[in-house]
This record gives C-alpha cells, structure tokens and sequence, in this order.
C-alpha cells in the first residue's frame, strides 16, 4: 500500500506544472519516502493549486474536519504543502510543486543521504530543453551594470522589483547550504535567498528565514554583486523570490554551464560587450563570471557571447569600463510573464500537463492571486 501511495503522489507532483518526472531507479519515491509518511502521501494527492480551507479537502479525502485541519497543520509546518492565511481569516492549503516548493522548505533538514538521492535526481528533473522554452528562474543584471543611459524595463531591475513589494524575509540558500553539508561550501554568504508577499509569511512562520525591511533586501542585493553572486528573480513580471546564486553550488547555474550554450538557455534581455583596445588584462571579470564566458589570452580577455548570461558581474568591477552590457535585439529579447500565475500555464503547456482541468484551476488561482495581492 506505501509503494502504491507514493507513486500516486509522484504521479501527483508530475501533473502540477514544475514537475516531478519518474526514472529508472526510483530516486523519486526514496525522496518522497524520506520526506513523507503514508498518511501524510495520502493526504497531499487531495490538494490543488487553489488554496482551500480545511472542511473543503476534507471532504476529497473523506476525514473528519478537526482531524483534516490538524494534518494540513502538521504538513505546512513540515515544509510539505503550502499554506496561506490572510489577516484573521481561515487557514487555507494547496499542494506545493516539488522544486521551486518542497525541496526549498527543508532548507533547514538537510542530511547527507537526502542530498545524495537529490544530486541523483536532478539531471532528470532539470530538464534544459524544457527549462529553454519556459524557465523557471530567469537572470537580471547588479545594479551597478546599468547605467544611465540604458534602456531598462522595471522588472528586469533588481533594485525596482523589490521596492515594488510590502513583505520581505531572507532565506538560506539551498544550494549552499547543500555544498556546506558535504564538504564542499564555497565560503560565500549563505543567508541570501530574497522571499517576498505570501511566500515570506510561509517562510518566517516556518522558521526557514528571518523577516527583514525593504532597506536589508537592497543592502542584500548589494552584497550579491560585492560576493559575485547572480541574481535570479522567478520569471514573471511580479515575483515571488529573487535567489543570489554562484556558479559552484547553484545546480541551475551548474546545469547551464554544462551545457554548451548557456545563453540559449537564461531568460535575459542583456549581453556582455567587450571592448578589448582599453583593457588593461586584470583578469577580475574572468574571476567573477560564473559561466566561464570569459578567458585571458595573451593578457587579455576573451569573451563568448554564447556563455554570456547577462549578469552584469564582469561589468560592475571592470576599472576600465571595457566590458558593457546591451541589450540584445528585439529578436532575442526574453518574453517575461506577467504574473506567476501565467509562468505556471506557460510551463504546463510545454510539459504536456494542461488539460481542461488545469486551464480551469489556473484560472480560479489567477484571480485568488490578485485577491491576495490587493490585501
């Protein structure tokens, strides 16, 4: 009956628009044996993307209210489901995706074991070919990269897009945290993972970060370019996060730079320009790029454009401004989701997933959404 329970609930996790595909080894069900029980399996396969009181899921489950509510409680609380509340209203509950989602929530019960079967996991789970026609995270430029003079629209503004929000926490990063719990940590600042609206309430209610002032994100945000870290904003016009990454622990950086490309794969309007006449051969952008898009030759730098992400890093401490960041044409430019709720309909499409159904729950979720933005 357990194995019978935590194929449904992968097969569950499969249909929302992140994904959890299977494999051959069944990695997926150990990670999902770790991280729930039975009951617990049982009870998430009954959540939706719309969050629901406690008295509606159970009735799907056939439980009892009281004990309904005391589950979904527990389950939150375990970093399992996703819960909402908003002022003194009822708690409301809807299923978490596995990544950006559950994973994250354990940020803070990490073991070895657990990071191994996920290690194993991810060269299936992150899939390039789908995370290049929709991804899930895209790429905006360090503040100091930009200058006066270039075109920049709001939501590609690092700065911009966390003044325009009223609730703000600072998470640990995952990745880092991971490389630390191996043996591997790079040394750069751990606590950076920027949450905001709802999913900070989640996170400080959990215990998973700490809440903060509009004035520690943006100092957080400077701190990113004095580190070398890329910022990555959840790829919509409104956000939901925004994750300060390196190239050595970030497994979405790691997979992109694997991949021969990385520039065919990073939702980003810009691209790095070099000129090499007024370089004085420094070699600092070469040490802070994290694609590896640039190299020293004969004392002087050579970029690939088409490793170039469009993270601004090399530019902000170039002392000869000989690299610049433009814009790509209007060809290229990335198009950008208007909400969260739109990036997810956009990834169940390409996945497959959006049956009458989903289009239908997407949409009573849309306007919950701007509900709760609206409070």
């Amino acid at each position: 009956m357990s194995k019978d329970i935590y194929e449904k609930l992968a097969h569950h996790l499969d249909n929302l628009p992140g994904g959890f595909p299977p494999t051959e080894s069944g990695v997926e069900l150990r990670i999902l044996h770790r991280l729930f029980s039975p009951e617990e399996a049982e009870l998430a396969i009954h959540l939706t993307l719309i969050p629901e009181e406690p008295r509606v899921i159970a009735r799907r489950a056939r439980l009892g209210t009281d004990e309904a509510a005391a589950r979904l409680e527990e389950m939150s609380r375990k970093g399992l489901i996703f819960r909402i509340q908003s002022g003194d209203g009822p708690p409301r509950y809807m299923a978490a995706q596995y990544v950006i989602g559950i994973w994250e929530y354990h940020v803070n019960d990490l073991d070895p074991e657990l990071i191994r079967d996920m290690h194993e996991y991810l060269p299936t789970f992150l899939d390039m070919e789908t995370w290049k026609k929709t991804p899930q995270l895209r790429t905006v430029p360090v503040g100091k990269s930009i200058d006066n003079t270039q075109e920049i629209l709001t939501y590609e503004n690092a700065e911009e897009l966390v003044r325009a929000q009223r609730r703000f926490a600072v998470a640990p990063c995952i990745c880092r945290r991971e490389a630390e719990i191996m043996g591997n940590g790079c040394g750069k600042p751990v606590e950076t993972c920027l949450v905001f609206g709802a999913a900070s309430d989640y996170y400080v209610r959990n215990g998973i970060a700490r809440k903060i002032d509009k004035q520690k994100a943006l100092d957080i945000l400077k701190e990113a370019d004095k580190e070398g870290l890329v910022l990555q904003p959840s790829n919509a016009q409104k956000i939901v996060n925004i994750c300060c990454c390196c190239g050595c622990c970030c497994q979405v950086l790691k997979s992109f730079k694997r991949y021969p490309q990385p520039a065919t794969l990073v939702s980003t309007p810009f691209v790095t320009s070099l000129n090499p006449s007024t370089c004085e051969g420094c070699g600092v952008c070469v040490d802070r790029c994290q694609m590896e898009a640039l190299l020293l030759e004969d004392e002087k730098p050579v970029l690939d454009v088409d490793r170039c992400i469009g993270c601004g890093l090399c530019v902000s401490t170039c002392p000869t401004g000989s690299l610049t960041l433009v814009r790509k044409p209007d060809s290229e430019q990335p198009e950008i989701p208007r909400n969260m709720t739109e990036a997810l309909l956009k990834l169940s499409r390409v996945r497959g997933k959006l049956g009458p159904l989903s289009q239908t729950t997407m949409r009573i979720k849309s306007k919950l959404d701007r509900r709760l933005a609206a409070k």
